[in-house]
């Protein structure tokens, strides 16, 4: 039976809910083996999905676990979810944002998938940081606070823990289906009742193609329209890295850089506003115009910086022990120019080879390592100058620097 599934859709056959619901919930409970699955979400990879199959494969990832329902706390549930890029810490600094304006925030959030970190691997380099809230924890913090980021609950779309963690080492990850299901019955099962996604393009990012990118967004729309929530999607420019930071510690404390107002004039300052612009103006409805006001006031008075101390503080991190190494190498010019391309994929493997991310399921991550781009795209520099600094752990990196950078001399 499970051999026929899998046949079925590697010759390019729509399944029905009958088959899907017996392979991925004979997965959850064991009872497909891992070889299986790999088999079939490689199937799905490169023949994809139907909207029927797409819906059908959504359900019963929300069906495999509990349904949240926060409706009990006042306003509008804004949830945001990020496709996944190299240095996209976007959600540390839009929450607390969203969130000291008034409106709830319910975040729950994944790990990293290939080269893209994932926000709960960098919550975790802030010792202490409670990243497994159960229910009852997360109502009372956002009753108390207004924000909450946390994993998955045990209990919520256990189905796409388990697909989730297969499909990192099983290069099946850009599956625009498999990504729509997961991003998805998540936020449906987390209590959102408005949900915005910010899809990804380039080089760093799962998807490649603005096409793609536009497919995701269509996709998840329709997906929205089906399970009767608003969905609205921006998509944005991941061939350069986001931000300055890429590896755990360093991209916490950019996001409060950030917050603090001490980080002003960047494209990753810039899309955070544009981002947190519309989720206000979805929570509020209002226009994107006086969302941004708003937005750029918080973070001049200091408020979505003390809702981020907040949020750390009830979740219990201690951002005084938060390490970054002490070790580092630097990446040199070897020309004067301008920088006129940072390769956010090359970015991502030099980090990944330090520890920034898993490559197999047994790996662990070393929250203390990265790379810190002293430069950005546009910026004149000399010979010698530096262009990144790389932090290093017990793992030496093993990619070579030489194509990151691209100066024009």
């Amino acid at each position: 039976m499970i051999l026929d599934i899998i046949n079925k859709k590697r010759l390019g056959k729509e399944l029905t809910y009958q088959e899907l619901d017996t392979i991925f919930n004979g997965y959850l409970e064991g009872e497909v083996l891992d070889y299986q699955m790999s088999s079939l979400l490689m199937a799905i990879c490169i023949n994809g999905m139907s909207d029927e199959e797409i819906f059908a494969l959504t359900k019963i990832f929300i069906d495999s676990g509990d349904v949240l329902d926060f409706s009990m706390i006042d306003g509008v549930k804004v949830d945001k979810h990020s496709t996944g890029g190299i240095g996209d810490k976007t959600t540390l600094v839009i929450a607390p944002i969203v969130a000291s304006l008034g409106i709830p925030v319910i975040k729950m959030s994944g790990r990293g998938l290939g080269y893209t970190g994932g926000t709960i691997d960098k919550l975790e380099s802030i010792p202490g940081y409670r990243i497994n809230l159960k229910e009852g924890e997360i109502l009372k913090q956002l009753q108390d606070i207004q924000i909450v980021i946390t994993g998955q609950t045990a209990s919520l779309v256990p189905m796409d823990k388990a697909i989730y963690a297969l499909r990192d080492v099983t290069a099946t990850v850009s599956s625009i289906p498999l990504i729509a299901s997961s991003i998805m019955s998540k936020k449906i099962a987390g209590g959102a009742d408005k949900i915005l996604i910010d899809i990804k393009v380039g080089r760093g990012a799962l998807l490649q193609t603005k096409q793609d990118a536009k497919e995701l967004s269509d996709l998840m729309i329709r997906i929205g329209k089906f399970y009767q929530r608003e969905v609205r999607t921006i998509i944005s420019d991941m061939n350069v890295p986001l931000g300055r930071a890429i590896g755990n510690s360093l991209e916490v404390q950019e996001a409060i850089d950030v917050l603090k107002g001490e980080e002003t004039d960047n494209e990753f300052v810039r899309l955070c506003f544009d981002l947190a612009s519309e989720m206000v103006s979805m929570g509020k409805n209002i226009s994107k115009e006086e969302a941004y006001e708003q937005v750029v006031e918080c973070v001049k008075n200091g408020s979505a910086y003390q809702k981020f101390l907040d949020l750390v503080a009830h979740q219990k991190g201690d951002l005084t022990k938060m390490k970054i190494s002490s070790k580092t190498k630097t990446i040199e010019a070897k020309s004067s120019g301008i920088i006129k391309k940072i390769d956010a994929l090359e970015v991502g493997k030099l980090a990944l080879s330090l520890g920034t991310g898993k490559e197999t399921l047994d790996d662990t991550i070393d929250h203390s390592v990265g790379i810190y781009l002293n430069k950005l795209v546009g910026d004149k520099v000399k010979k010698g100058d530096v262009l990144a600094t790389i932090y290093i752990g017990k793992k030496e990196p093993s990619i070579s620097y030489d194509s990151i950078f691209t100066i024009d001399v």
